[in-house]
C-alpha cells in the first residue's frame, strides 16, 4: 500500500518526520518497504517568467531566454525547446540544483557561446513523465517568480510504501491507515466528509441479487449528466502517489474512493448498460455464470467464463466480472453522459475463486479476498457520489439497493483477562523499571483501535470487548486482542529474558543424517538440486483440492520423473549431463488418510571422463553400469554400510536385465538401475542414463546406531597378504553377491578381501553355467600368513562353494 503523507495529514495529525513515522509502522506490523520522497525531484527547483526570448546567434534550433526568479537580475538560460515563448511561467533549476530523474547537477556553462545559469525545465526532468514534448508551461494565475515548484506539481509529498499482512484489509486504504496512525500517537482521526443523499427509488433500476451468500449487499445509482473529462491535478497527483495511473475524471472517483475508504466501485454507461439489456427498464444481477458463457473485460481479453466466476448481469446478460473487473461493452469513455455507479460487498472466497479461475487480479479483487468492511458501503458509496456532482457535475437520479448484511451488534463480544495478557507477554521496560501491562494500558490501546470494552462484574480485571466493524474478520479471539495490545504496547518494550536453565544447542539426529548423506553424495560428484513438491498431476499423485495452478495441482509421489526431467533440460541446454541427487518430501494416499515421508533419489549418466576425445573421434566414454555402481559403492563404503545387490524387475522405468534392488541389513533400501531403452527413445535421452532410490527412514534407523555414529579404531596390518585365486562354473541363476557372501562367512576372519575379476559365458563353458573367477586375499594383523596358515582356510571355501552351489571347481 503506497501512501501519501499529504493525503495522510487529511485524516490525522503527523507531528514526526516520515522516516519516524516509518519506523513506528514498521515496529507495529506494517512494514515499510520503501520510503519515496518527491520533493528530492524539484530541490532548488522554482517558477521563473520568461521575460524575453531571442534566437540563438548560432544555432537554429536553440533560444536564449532571459527568465525572471524573483532574484536582482534575471537569468540568461540557453533552452532548446520549440515551445518555449515570452510572458510564461515556468520552472527553472538554479544553479547547484540535483536533478536526481535525470541525474544531472546543474552548473554554469556556455551552449554554443552564450552563457547559460540553469535550465528550464520540462515534466520528464522533474520525473512526472516518461517523455514530454517540451518545457511545462504553468497555467496558474496566482503565481509569482521565485516560488517552490514543488506544491504546484504535486512534488512537496513523501510516499511510503507500507507491506500490509493478509488478515490486515482494513489497511489497504487511507482511512485504514490514519486509523492506525492516530492508534499508534495517540492523534484524532477525522474521517472523509460524506454528505447525505437522498435518492429515490426508480423503476427504471432494478437490483436482483440471486446469490446473497456472495454478495451480501448490492447498491445500484442512476447518476445523469455526468461530463467526463480529465481530472483535476490534486486527484491525478493523489492516484499517481499511489501507483494508479489517472484515466478520466469518472474513473478516477471510483479509484480515489477504493484508495481512501478500501470500499471498490465500478461505473457503467447506463445506455450501454440499456443497449445489452435490450430494454431501457435495467435489472441488475448478480449470478455465478454458465458454462459456454463469455466475456470481454476491460482488459480486451475474450474470457471463457466458468462456473465458479460471479458476474454483474443486466437484465441476465453477462457485463462485468463481479468484484474483479468491468466488461468493456458498458466501459465509460468520452462519450458517456449517464452513469451507473455500482457499490457492493461480495465473499471473499467467492471472489478468490472467481479471480483464480481466470487468472487475474486487480486492485478490486485483491482488497474483496481480504474483506472489506461492511458497515461503511454506504459512506464509500455516498462520497463518490458527492465527488461526481462536484468533479464531473453528475446529478443522482434514482437508486435500488438489495442488502442481506448481518446485524453487527449482535455478534458476540470476546472475554479479554489482563492475567492472560501478562502471562503470555511477561514483564515489560517502564520509565520506572520494569513492570506489566496494566488495565489502563490495555483500555487505552483497544479503545483506539475502536473496540469498546466493559468490565465484568465479579472478575478482577476482565473485559467483554466489541471489536469495531472494520476489523471483526481479524480480531475474533482472546489471543487476538493480546496481540493488538503487544503490538501497540510496542514490541521494542518487552523484556529479553532467557529461562532459567539453558542448554547448548545441537542438530537433531535425523537432520545430522540429512547433512551427512549431502556431504558423502556430494563428495562423490552428485550435485544437490530442489524441486517443487507441487507438480501437474498424471492420475497417481495426490492431488490439492484448492491448487493455485493447474500445472501444479498435486503432489508428487516419487522423485525419479523430476530428477529425468531437470537431466533432460540440462542436456537439451547444452550443458551436458547432470548428476544429480534430491533429498526431498514424497506423498501417497493410503484409503482416506494422506501420508509423506522423505525420500532420497539420484541420476547418473554421461561421459565419465573428457580427456582423449581425439583418440576416438570426438566421443567420450559413456559411464557403464558398472561405473555407476562403482558411484553407489563410494557412497555405501563413505557411509560405512554394506549394501547386497539383488535381481530386481519390479520398475517399469528401468532396463529389465540391469536393474538391481539393494537389501541393507536384510531389508529393502531402495533400487538402482538403468533407464529402459523405450523410455530413452522417448525423453530423446542416452541409453547411459542410471537411476538409484534409497529409503531415507531405513538408512536414518541404520546410520543412527552406536556402531556407525561413534567411529572405532581398527588396527591396521603391517604384515602382507597372501592371494589366491578361485575360479569354478557356477549355475546362472546364483548371483555373484550370493556367492561372495559365502565366501566371506566361510573364510572368516582371515579373508579380507573378495572380488570377482573374470566372467565368461560361451564355448567350453557348460549350458546354463558361467564362468566366474574371483581373487580371494587373506591377512592378518599380528604375523604373516604361511601356507598352513591360509591352505585349510581356502580349501573350506572350496569345499563350502561345491557342497552350497553345487559349482565345478576349475582351479
Amino acid at each position: 500500500m503506497r501512501v501519501s503523507l499529504n493525503w495522510l495529514k487529511e485524516f490525522v495529525d503527523i507531528h514526526m518526520s516520515p522516516e519516524e513515522l516509518g519506523r513506528v509502522l514498521t515496529i507495529a506490523g506494517f512494514e515499510l518497504e520503501e520510503l519515496i520522497d518527491l520533493r528530492k525531484n524539484a530541490d532548488g527547483v522554482v517558477v521563473g517568467k520568461v521575460v524575453e526570448r531571442s534566437q540563438h546567434p548560432n544555432a537554429d534550433k536553440l533560444s536564449v531566454c532571459k527568465v525572471d526568479i524573483g532574484a536582482n537580475e534575471p537569468l540568461n538560460i540557453v533552452c532548446g525547446a520549440s515551445n518555449v515563448r515570452a510572458d510564461i511561467f515556468v520552472p527553472v533549476a538554479t544553479v547547484g540544483t540535483y536533478l536526481p530523474a535525470i541525474d544531472l547537477k546543474l552548473k554554469p556553462t556556455k551552449l554554443r557561446g552564450e552563457p547559460s545559469a540553469g535550465m528550464i525545465c520540462s515534466l520528464t526532468e522533474l520525473g512526472l513523465e516518461k517523455d514530454s514534448d517540451g518545457i511545462h508551461i504553468f497555467e496558474e494565475n496566482n503565481i509569482k517568480p521565485g516560488d517552490d515548484v514543488r506544491p504546484l506539481l504535486g512534488l512537496d509529498d513523501v510516499i511510503l510504501d507500507l507491506a500490509t499482512t493478509a488478515n490486515r484489509a482494513d489497511a489497504l486504504s487511507m482511512v485504514g491507515i490514519a486509523r492506525e496512525v492516530a492508534a499508534l500517537t495517540g492523534a484524532k482521526v477525522r474521517l472523509p466528509e460524506v454528505k447525505s443523499q437522498d435518492i429515490a427509488a426508480d423503476s427504471s433500476l432494478n437490483v436482483d441479487v440471486k446469490e446473497t451468500d456472495a454478495c451480501m449487499a448490492y447498491i445500484g445509482t442512476v447518476i445523469e449528466g455526468v461530463k467526463v473529462e480529465p481530472s483535476p491535478d490534486w486527484l491525478k497527483w493523489r492516484l499517481e502517489a499511489a501507483g494508479t495511473r489517472p484515466i478520466n475524471n469518472v474513473v478516477d472517483i471510483t479509484n480515489y474512493v477504493l484508495l481512501e475508504w478500501g470500499q471498490p466501485l465500478h461505473a457503467f454507461d447506463r445506455e450501454k448498460l440499456q443497449e445489452v439489456a435490450g430494454n431501457n427498464n435495467l435489472t441488475l444481477g448478480v449470478r455465478f455464470a454458465k458454462e459456454g458463457e463469455k466475456l470481454k473485460t476491460l482488459d480486451e481479453q475474450e474470457r471463457e467464463l466458468t462456473t465458479q466466476n460471479l458476474l454483474i448481469t443486466a437484465n441476465d446478460k453477462p457485463v462485468a466480472l463481479g468484484g474483479v473487473m468491468g466488461g468493456e461493452e458498458t466501459e465509460v469513455d468520452d462519450n458517456t453522459n449517464n452513469i451507473v455507479l455500482e457499490a457492493a460487498l461480495f465473499d471473499p472466497v467467492a471472489i478468490r475463486r472467481s479471480s483464480r479461475a481466470q487468472g487475474m487480479r486487480s486492485e478490486a479483487s485483491t482488497r474483496y479476498e481480504r474483506g472489506v468492511n461492511q458497515v461503511e458501503l454506504e459512506s464509500a458509496g455516498k462520497r463518490a457520489i458527492a465527488l461526481l456532482q462536484k468533479l464531473a457535475g453528475g446529478t443522482p437520479k434514482a437508486q435500488s439497493i438489495a442488502d442481506s448484511r448481518i446485524d453487527f451488534s449482535s455478534l458476540p463480544a470476546i472475554e479479554l483477562r489482563l492475567s492472560r495478557i501478562n502471562h503470555l507477554l511477561g514483564a515489560v521496560n517502564k520509565a520506572n523499571g520494569i513492570g506489566y501491562i496494566e488495565a489502563g494500558d490495555v483500555e487505552s490501546i483497544l479503545g483506539a483501535l475502536g473496540c469498546n470494552l466493559e468490565l465484568v462484574a465479579g472478575k478482577d480485571n476482565t473485559w467483554l470487548v466489541k471489536v469495531p466493524p472494520y476489523r471483526y474478520r481479524d480480531l475474533e479471539r482472546e489471543i487476538d486482542l493480546i496481540e493488538e495490545v503487544a503490538r501497540l504496547y510496542g514490541y521494542d518494550r518487552f523484556c529479553d529474558t532467557l529461562p532459567a536453565k539453558t542448554e547448548s544447542g545441537q542438530l537433531s539426529p535425523e537432520y545430522a543424517i540429512k547433512n551427512k548423506l549431502r556431504a558423502v553424495l556430494r563428495g562423490v560428484g552428485l550435485t544437490e538440486v530442489v524441486q517443487y513438491s507441487l507438480v501437474k498431476p498424471t492420475g497417481i499423485e495426490v492431488t490439492l483440492d484448492n491448487p493455485l495452478f493447474a500445472e501444479y495441482s498435486a503432489l508428487r509421489g516419487e522423485l525419479f520423473s523430476g530428477l529425468l526431467d531437470s537431466f533432460a533440460y540440462n542436456l537439451a541446454q547444452g550443458n551436458g549431463a547432470l548428476n544429480a541427487f534430491e533429498i526431498e518430501r514424497v506423498f501417497w494416499q493410503e484409503g482416506e488418510e494422506l501420508k509423506e515421508k522423505d525420500s532420497l533419489a539420484g541420476i547418473m549418466g554421461g561421459n565419465i571422463t573428457s580427456e582423449g576425445l581425439w583418440v576416438n573421434g570426438g566421443k567420450g566414454t559413456p559411464m557403464s553400469w558398472y561405473d555407476a555402481k562403482g558411484v553407489l559403492e563410494n557412497i555405501f563404503s563413505n557411509l560405512g554400510i554394506s549394501v547386497e545387490y539383488r535381481p530386481e524387475n519390479i520398475q517399469d522405468r528401468l532396463h529389465p536385465g540391469r536393474t538391481a534392488a539393494l537389501w541393507l541389513q536384510g531389508r529393502n533400501l531402495g533400487l538402482f538401475g538403468q533407464i529402459h531403452p523405450q523410455l530413452a527413445q522417448e525423453r530423446d535421452l542416452p541409453n547411459e542414463v542410471y537411476l538409484f532410490e534409497l529409503d531415507f527412514s531405513l538408512l536414518l534407523t541404520v546410520l543412527n546406531r552406536d556402531s556407525i555414529t561413534t567411529p572405532k579404531f581398527k588396527t591396521y596390518s603391517t604384515y602382507p597378504g597372501s592371494a589366491r585365486d578361485l575360479a569354478f562354473f557356477a549355475p546362472l541363476d546364483i548371483s555373484v553377491t550370493a556367492i561372495e557372501k559365502v565366501m566371506n562367512k566361510t573364510g572368516g576372519k582371515l579373508l579380507q578381501k573378495v572380488e570377482v575379476f573374470d566372467e565368461y559365458k560361451g564355448k567350453n563353458v557348460p549350458e546354463g553355467q558361467r564362468s566366474l573367477a574371483f581373487n580371494l586375499v587373506y591377512q592378518a594383523s599380528d604375523r604373516t600368513l604361511t601356507d598352513k596358515d591360509v591352505d585349510p582356510v581356502h580349501q573350506k571355501v572350496r569345499d563350502t562353494l561345491v557342497k552350497k552351489f553345487y559349482v565345478t571347481l576349475r582351479s
